[in-house]
């Protein structure tokens, strides 16, 4: 029996990344997958691998920085399963600017998709995580809510911004029995990587500091946050778990 056997998850931007390894991983321990992206054609492959697998998985579409799409997602799972055990805030975009020159529509756009996102559809599901008794809620920060680098201001201040969002949630999502909890991830070959982690030198540099000398795989994540979503996570609350080789402890 898996770990997260018959339990309803929604994942957001599962059409790639850590979002698909985090819907693989919980599709193989026993979860009904949820994915949720705003490009169809990656979440229907990602999908696909799920029920190639013998997994349940389905595809809705979701940008997740319209509340249109947020209330449909959330209805979609009341009438097919009227709970949500596990919902995993992932979606997120980057943008490299320096400070002085981030306009307002920038700011604007980084903050509606990391961290306003989140809120809303944790905020909006608590129904459905109610029902399910014994939920949880796993949120996508970074490394970068502590380290950090030039030009992704933005983007740090909204890691640091759902670091704080989940401890203050898990305080008062306690009394309905849902736990709350962060992930923070260092370097892995993403989309989200991929032009940076192109340059030899820089690829050097990240792997020289960090102590473990590699960077992380999408499914090291993956099984981070499995055990978070799962009963064995079932004391922990408003803690963040870095998943980056040590290389925020290391100068």
């Amino acid at each position: 029996m898996g770990r997260l056997e018959n339990k309803v998850a929604l994942i957001t931007g599962a059409g790639g990344g850590f979002g698909r390894a985090i819907a693989e991983e919980f599709a193989r321990e026993g979860a009904q997958i949820f994915a949720g992206d705003i490009d169809d054609e990656r979440n229907k492959e990602t999908v696909d691998l799920i029920t190639a697998a013998g997994g349940a998985g389905t595809a809705i579409h979701l940008d997740v920085s319209r509340k249109e799409d947020i209330a449909g997602a959330l209805d979609a799972i009341a009438q097919q399963h009227g709970q949500l055990h596990v919902l995993v805030n992932n979606a997120g975009i980057t943008q490299r600017e320096d400070f002085r020159h981030i306009t307002d529509e920038q700011w604007a756009e980084i903050l509606d998709v990391n961290l306003t996102a989140a809120m809303r559809l944790s905020r909006d599901a608590l129904k459905l995580l109610t029902a399910a008794k014994g939920a949880s809620i796993i949120n996508i920060s970074s490394i970068m809510e502590r380290v950090h680098v030039r030009q992704l201001s933005a983007y740090s201040m909204t890691k640091a911004a759902i670091a704080g969002l989940s401890r203050s949630i898990a305080v008062e999502y306690a009394a309905f029995d849902v736990r709350v909890n962060y992930l923070c991830p260092g370097y892995a070959a993403t989309g989200m990587t991929e032009r940076i982690l192109r340059n030899d030198a820089v690829r050097k540099g990240l792997i020289d500091r960090t102590p473990l000398k590699r960077f992380a795989e999408t499914r090291d994540i993956a099984k981070a946050a499995l055990f978070l979503a799962s009963d064995d996570a079932s004391f922990i609350t408003g803690e963040g778990l870095t998943v980056d080789g040590g290389m925020n402890i290391q100068l």
